[in-house]
């Protein structure tokens, strides 16, 4: 499968380095890979509609404003996306990113969850849904490079026999 560069969405949590952590990952293992993400400043993402298309009195309207102006964003993403990355982080509900996951599983694209043991019984339909379920975002780097190369970890003794 070489020769191509794989699209990979990373939604959910934005409150965490998971992101930067799955990105250093990629570049160290030198996978062909473009992540794409929503956008994680959470003031903007809440804000952009009334920010181009004027203010709203009533937060509802606020807010839809803004939801429907990121859906652009997240459904052009997730419709290109080859692998989708899901992550519920521990300290908020992440309502969207659970509808995202749904999005991501009927257009039919494979799903990676990223979430604490502590969150297995409340995901328990969305995991169902995954194709896989990863505790650290180390553990997607290592599906990434699997799924895209074919290859397993190396633990660290038979790194040093490579070298």
């Amino acid at each position: 499968m070489s020769g191509r560069t794989w699209k990979i969405y990373l939604s959910g949590e934005i409150h965490s380095d998971w992101r930067e952590r799955i990105a250093e990952g990629v570049t160290r293992a030198g996978l062909p890979v473009e992540l794409t993400a929503p956008v994680t400043v959470h003031e903007d993402s809440d804000d952009c509609g009334v920010a181009i298309f004027g203010a709203e009195e009533n937060k509802i309207w606020h807010d839809r404003k803004g939801a429907q102006l990121n859906a652009i964003r997240t459904g052009r993403l997730l419709a290109e996306a080859d692998v989708v990355v899901v992550r519920f982080g521990e300290k908020y509900k992440q309502w969207n990113a659970a509808f995202d996951a749904g999005y991501a599983a009927a257009l039919g694209k494979p799903i990676i969850t990223l979430h604490p043991p502590e969150h297995d019984h409340a995901l328990k339909e969305v995991d169902a849904a995954a194709n896989a379920v990863a505790r650290a975002p180390e553990q997607v780097v290592q599906a990434l490079a699997y799924v895209i190369r074919g290859e397993l970890p190396q633990s660290s003794e038979q790194e040093a026999a490579a070298e």
